[in-house]
């Protein structure tokens, strides 16, 4: 990895000789040297500075400068921004299908970024669409506490059981695994959400109704609902199950076999970038091997790279190895024109 990174700056430093646009100077800049600004998440910033830009900038001795805001703030100042300097973006898969619709990003050539022959298949579903790939991802399993429910759950199915009437809690439509929820509904009627825009899932979600006690927006108000005994079961996110656990630690969280859902972070070049080699490398070293080993470590990042080897304790909640194999994408420019119809259907079925 390290010699193909190489590699691939000496032809960036090619091409900058070659009348490249580079960008002014800035703090830690030395003169002629390039810049790449990468529109990111706040958080975590001191590591992320330390094992990603940071090696990254040595690599393909470039200054990385950083615009940093909530998901958002940065969507939109990139879409009413035509001249922009931002040349990557990372966002979440629902915003970054905001932006395919507004035609923000590059169409990517895919020969300038070989590690996407190593990342899983749900992490390539934007590629397939001719943008960006997902460089982290999570999921949704089902955690409860066995001997309040009465049986092991081992499918999705079992959400619909009787046996679990006023014992439910699901996530919220507007929260990150709300449209997952409405998959799931589908999948339970044996129906396509594509061919009816989810109308079976309703049907479903009104099936399933009797046994939600209530809905949550964040995982601490699961933790305080098994804590209290108000709920034995929910669909959550990998990444709050080390919450939930804290305050009832004799849940269990299980991914059923039959597949799971996932939720990816994207990685996308602005299209009036004038940078686009190094935002091509940039993404290449992103999705690498090298770096998603030591993210998933210190960053909590599940790895899409399917060659990255962690331990069962470092792995522990993460969307990783067969459960990332197994994972399914949401398709967003599906998704985000029916949310209005969607959020109207669920309060009527579910919040009424």
């Amino acid at each position: 990895m390290r010699k193909l990174m190489i590699s691939l700056c000496a032809l960036a430093m090619i091409a900058a000789v070659s009348g490249c646009s580079s960008k002014p100077e800035g703090e830690g800049q030395t003169e002629g040297q390039r810049t790449l600004t990468v529109s990111t998440w706040g958080l975590s910033e001191d590591v992320l500075v330390e094992d990603v830009y940071g090696p990254f900038e040595e690599l393909c001795n470039c200054k990385v400068i950083l615009e940093t805001d909530t998901t958002a703030n940065r969507y939109t100042k990139l879409s009413t921004n035509p001249d922009s300097t931002v040349d990557v973006i990372e966002l979440s898969q629902a915003a970054a299908a905001n932006g395919y619709v507004a035609d923000l990003f590059e169409k990517i050539d895919t020969t300038q970024i070989p590690n996407l022959d190593n990342i899983i298949e749900g992490a390539k579903s934007t590629v397939a669409q001719g943008y960006g790939p997902a460089y982290t991802l999570n999921s949704i399993g089902i955690i409860y506490d066995k001997e309040a429910v009465g049986f092991e759950i081992t499918s999705w199915a079992d959400l619909w059981k009787p046996e679990l009437a006023g014992k439910l809690s699901i996530p919220e439509l507007s929260t990150t695994f709300g449209p997952a929820m409405v998959y799931l509904a589908s999948d339970y009627k044996g129906v396509d959400i594509t061919t009816d825009d989810g109308a079976a899932a309703f049907e479903a979600l009104n099936e399933l109704k009797s046994n939600i006690v209530r809905t949550y927006s964040k995982s601490s108000d699961l933790a305080n609902m098994f804590a209290a005994g108000e709920i034995a079961v929910a669909v959550v996110g990998d990444f709050g199950v080390p919450v939930i656990k804290n305050a009832a630690p004799d849940v269990e969280f299980v991914v059923p076999a039959e597949y799971t859902y996932a939720n990816f972070n994207t990685i996308d070049i602005n299209k009036n970038s004038k940078n686009k080699d190094l935002a091509y490398m940039y993404i290449n070293w992103r999705i690498s091997q090298e770096l998603q080993s030591v993210t998933a470590v210190t960053l909590n990042e599940g790895p899409v790279n399917k060659n990255v080897e962690l331990t069962p304790e470092q792995s522990a909640n993460m969307t990783y190895g067969d459960v990332a194999e197994r994972a399914k994408s949401i398709d967003y420019s599906f998704v985000n024109p029916l949310m209005a119809q969607w959020t109207d259907q669920w309060n009527r079925t579910i919040n009424n």
